[in-house]
């Protein structure tokens, strides 16, 4: 399929990639590790389909040089950039203003250059989190019933707070590490609908949940299987990976074979990149199955 064939109805460019000039707005990702990264793909689709005049580049920096680096992206003419681990504390850190949405998740991942040359951040995680469910499972509704999150790392954090946003009635948050999550429901539970369990009881959590969300690299390719029993959870519930390679997890599988709507992570990343791309290229880009195929693509 060229790219002609998957241009979106609204796109203005001509269907071929255009070649950035000099006055190219160029944007980034800054991490550590760097290679793995699907945002330059992601981007760089979204650029060749509306013919702007723009690029989009890895940035790879070690932890030992994050703060120079960041603070070194409006010098360097970039009008901004997305952040990824282990950088987003720091770039939260590193910010001049701030959402309040990143305010709230204690973390940023996107990066606008403001008219005076200082640093806005953003976490559009959550964004891109509960944009994958509508689009991953239509008519779907949050508020129908408790969420179980498993993990209490930074995508958990950006997980919850979307979904007590939302309004979901309860978040049962479940980790190996109790503290760690105790720590995140003290940050974030204003309303008083946030529990904590440890990961081994599960089973209790599960047994009217609407939503599980996974959060966590277990099952992600080079790492442990996510090991639980999805017996608990009721037929009409929801799962959802945030992993996304492999696309289809051991428990996305599980939970497909017993009856259960799955949507995998990758819808997640794309429309969490769909915020920074407007700031810096002035277009809110489409997320299609062209788009998917394209990112996924080696």
């Amino acid at each position: 399929m060229s790219l002609a064939d998957s241009v979106p109805a609204n796109a203005n460019g001509a269907g071929g990639p255009r070649l950035p000039s000099g006055a190219a707005r160029v944007a980034g990702v800054i991490g550590w590790p760097i290679g793995h990264s699907r945002s330059p793909r992601l981007h760089g689709t979204w650029l060749a389909w509306y013919g702007i005049d723009g690029a989009y580049v890895p940035l790879p920096t070690p932890p030992d040089r994050a703060d120079e680096a960041l603070r070194a992206l409006p010098a360097l003419g970039l009008v901004g950039a997305n952040v990824t681990v282990p950088h987003k504390e720091r770039a939260f850190r590193a910010c001049d203003t701030l959402t309040d949405r990143a305010r709230r998740v204690g973390a940023v991942n996107t990066l606008s250059i403001t008219e005076m040359g200082g640093l806005h951040g953003d976490s559009t995680d959550g964004f891109g989190f509960l944009e994958n469910l509508r689009h991953g499972a239509p008519g779907w509704d949050v508020t129908r019933g408790p969420a179980v999150v498993l993990g209490a790392g930074g995508a958990a954090r950006a997980v919850c707070a979307a979904l007590l946003e939302a309004g979901a009635p309860a978040v049962r948050v479940l980790n190996r590490t109790v503290a760690r999550a105790e720590t995140l429901v003290a940050d974030l539970d204003e309303g008083g609908v946030m529990t904590v369990a440890p990961l081994a009881d599960a089973a209790a959590a599960l047994i009217d949940a609407a939503l599980l969300v996974n959060t966590t690299s277990l099952g992600m390719v080079g790492q442990p299987s996510l090991v639980l029993d999805l017996a608990p959870l009721p037929p009409d519930a929801l799962v959802n990976d945030l992993v996304y390679a492999p696309l289809e997890t051991p428990l996305l599988a599980a939970a497909r074979a017993r009856g259960n709507g799955v949507v995998d992570g990758l819808g997640m990343l794309l429309h969490q990149g769909r915020p920074g791309f407007q700031a810096w290229f002035g277009v809110d880009p489409e997320v299609t199955p062209a788009l998917r195929r394209a990112v996924l693509d080696d």
